[in-house]
């Protein structure tokens, strides 16, 4: 028994730590998007279902700590696109197709290995850009509300300190202690759980602005990092089921508000790390145990959204920004860690985060528009470098022929895959890497991409053979 409660505490603590630590930012973004009290109060409820499921089957299928959590970059991203043309129906059709591209990516691996072309530094530049306006607001926040913005940024900063896990949601108490003191308190508002349908409609503007940008954030930020953290720990599961089910959950988790759902990234390491339990074999006991949590909290998703409606805007987006800290730390690290594509990353983050809309089109496809020019125009032409017979060009990891390491997908070339059969990210059971868990700030808003080199996300390991 004793064995038994510590990968299901784990667990436990991974579902509490990923929902406090991010829940307004998804509000935020239904809301930013055209989403009322209830259909905001549905998506919340939806995602967390939808991603508890995902954790429950992939874990008693696979036998691997994988970790179902909603899309915090893409509801950050919803935040930045604002209102669309039609209104909270448009924005649900664009999550359906989203949640059918994230589909497609499992069944067939081309698009997976178009995503994982976008350069490193160009994903993380628009990543920043879509994080940078939440981010600021603490700051807007201490100027323009100092009573109820300064106690939780302390408490955020010291918490981050000394038990960095915690610092969000301790932070996320502060708030609500402020809220009931100074508002009118929940009886004002339903507070029950609710799932209300909307039916979805479609626009080409809607697909460009919305539906590809969350695609893409998704794919970046939330499902190759994922799978980073649990090859760190040693596990490689095949990436085709994690993408068909998270995808089939987004889809399904669309018409009731929900817009994303995928891996975790940072919570993830709760369930698969050490501490969940000294055996990696039952970890998995973790993850199930957190899918379970997940569906427990999303009973209070009516609550969580009393709070918001309760709080002034610019709390609710001073906590989201506190949580995203971390998130747009590991993107602007990135953007800069390649020098040669530092301007196109710099194009890409400025138009980002102008939050201009040209065609009916949002900044988010405009930056990457921008930055991919860039980089096509500084390459035209440029020699590429001779690389010496038998030695392996700066900066890629070569793989020892006697160590049988494959791709994050076990075999498969899926977005984690150099497209050769080796692993990007690599890592594996004995490598002597620090533990990815450390670092961020709670929120599964992880790096764009593997090995970008930020705090949220896990470095890549030598070989195994190979000492250094």
């Amino acid at each position: 028994m004793t064995r038994l409660l510590q990968p299901v505490l784990a667990g436990v603590v991974a579902a509490v730590v990923g929902f406090a630590s991010s829940f307004a930012v998804v509000l935020a973004g239904l809301r930013a998007v055209g989403a009322d009290q209830r259909q905001a109060a549905s998506g919340l409820l939806a995602l967390c279902v939808a991603s508890g499921v995902v954790a429950v089957w992939l874990g008693l299928r696979q036998r691997v700590p994988i970790v179902g959590a909603w899309s915090t970059p893409g509801a950050a991203l919803l935040v930045a696109t604002g209102a669309v043309e039609g209104g909270f129906p448009v924005a649900v059709g664009a999550f359906v197709v989203s949640g059918l591209l994230l589909t497609a990516a499992g069944l067939f691996p081309v698009l997976g290995r178009w995503i994982a072309a976008i350069p490193t530094s160009i994903a993380g530049a628009m990543l920043a850009g879509v994080l940078l306006d939440l981010c600021v607001a603490p700051v807007r926040a201490l100027a323009e509300i100092p009573l109820m913005a300064g106690p939780v940024v302390l408490t955020w900063a010291l918490l981050s300190r000394f038990a960095r896990k915690w610092a969000i949601p301790v932070a996320l108490l502060v708030a609500v202690a402020a809220i009931a003191l100074t508002g009118p308190g929940p009886a004002a508002v339903d507070v029950r759980p609710v799932l209300e349908v909307t039916v979805p409609s479609w626009s080409a503007q809607a697909m460009v602005s919305v539906a590809l940008p969350l695609f893409l954030v998704t794919m970046a930020s939330q499902n190759v990092p994922g799978m980073a953290v649990l090859a760190g720990y040693g596990y490689r599961p095949p990436l085709r089921g994690i993408l068909v089910s998270t995808g089939l959950a987004s889809t399904l988790g669309a018409p009731l508000g929900g817009h994303a759902v995928n891996l975790a990234a940072i919570s993830a390491a709760l369930s698969a790390g050490p501490d969940a339990d000294p055996d990696p074999a039952r970890r998995w006991i973790a993850s199930v145990s957190s899918g379970v949590a997940m569906i427990v909290l999303g009973v209070g998703s009516g609550l969580a959204t009393a709070l918001v409606l309760l709080s002034p805007p610019l709390l609710v987006e001073a906590v989201a920004g506190l949580a995203l800290l971390g998130a747009l730390a590991s993107a602007v690290a990135s953007a800069v860690a390649d020098p040669e594509g530092r301007e196109a990353a710099a194009v890409t983050f400025v138009v980002t985060a102008s939050g201009l809309t040209l065609l009916g089109v949002g900044a988010a496809f405009w930056g990457l528009v921008a930055g991919g020019l860039m980089t096509l125009l500084h390459r035209r032409g440029k020699p590429s470098p001779r690389t010496p017979a038998g030695e392996a060009p700066v900066g890629e990891t070569v793989s020892d022929p006697g160590s049988g390491e494959k791709a994050l997908g076990s075999g498969e070339e899926g977005p984690g895959s150099d497209g050769g059969g080796r692993s990007v990210c690599g890592g594996g059971p004995g490598s002597d890497r620090e533990d990815p868990g450390e670092g961020g700030s709670g929120s599964d808003g992880g790096g764009p991409g593997v090995g970008a080199g930020g705090p949220d996300t896990p470095q890549p390991v030598r070989p195994a053979g190979r000492t250094g």
